[in-house]
């Protein structure tokens, strides 16, 4: 029974995201300008054949990494709604059902597209999920020594050959990495290599980096389908947490 308002929970905005006549998110990047190749909006795909191993979007890790026993005892705390050991909605301590922000690179671990938007000296990144948005400078400006911790981290890019890699510092530790709970500190270095790998298909290569949350960095890998008819919907976190509370009250203990 608990199953069943995850699913419509998170994949409520899915059949909304069906292909419309705008054609929002597919115009072309002025020449010259960082991830031009990259501009419009993507969506979440099965990866091409052969499947990686052990791929899943939900568990960035797929069951592959060393963790610090500082990770140890922060995995141990999260109460995910995935996994073996799933918990309820309404026992989850996930943090975007408080409506904390999902953070990088969880918030492609939701099954929601995202915006690429090219422009002179950043290129911005726009996501449906909670309408999170990224700023990443290209004008070659480096990380600030002194970068106020944030949930989405402080990013910049630029190109490698035909990708376009985004280096990402300066997190928070209140986020997850994604679905599973994995845990990441204040240390984590987070690299999202972005090429594309067919005429409508873009490979997204993560390397997570943090030595106080793992015992040696590791890597993940996502794929992205373009949608050039697509638009970005509204989403709005409060109207989630509604049905998050709803469920609680429904499936927690009864009221004295």
């Amino acid at each position: 029974m608990l199953a069943v308002p995850s699913a419509l929970l998170f994949a409520a905005a899915l059949p909304a995201q069906a292909p419309q006549e705008s054609s929002a998110g597919a115009t072309a990047a002025a020449p010259g300008v960082a991830a031009a190749n990259f501009s419009g909006i993507w969506m979440t795909h099965a990866p091409p054949n052969p499947k990686p191993a052990n791929y899943s979007i939900t568990d960035l890790t797929r069951g592959e990494i060393s963790m610090t026993p500082y990770g140890k005892a922060k995995f141990a705390e999260a109460k995910s709604t995935f996994g073996p050991k799933a918990y309820s909605i309404a026992d989850s301590n996930e943090p975007t059902f408080q409506c904390f922000p999902p953070g990088v690179p969880a918030v492609y671990t939701y099954l929601y597209p995202v915006q690429i938007v090219p422009t002179q000296g950043e290129v911005i990144l726009l996501y449906e999920y909670d309408h999170q948005v990224r700023h990443v400078y290209t004008d070659g400006r480096p990380h600030p020594p002194d970068v106020q911790p944030t949930w989405m981290g402080h990013s910049i890019g630029h190109m490698d050959g035909d990708a376009f890699v985004i280096d990402t510092v300066g997190f928070n530790d209140k986020s997850w990495l994604d679905r599973f709970g994995h845990p990441h500190s204040d240390q984590l270095h987070l690299t999202e290599r972005f090429q594309r790998v067919g005429a409508d298909l873009m490979r997204i290569d993560l390397t997570i980096d943090d030595p106080k949350t793992y015992t040696q960095p590791w890597s993940s890998q996502l794929f992205y389908q373009h949608k050039p008819n697509w638009g970005l919907l509204e989403y709005l976190c409060t109207d989630n947490l509604k049905f998050l509370n709803f469920d609680k009250v429904l499936n927690g203990p009864p009221s004295k």
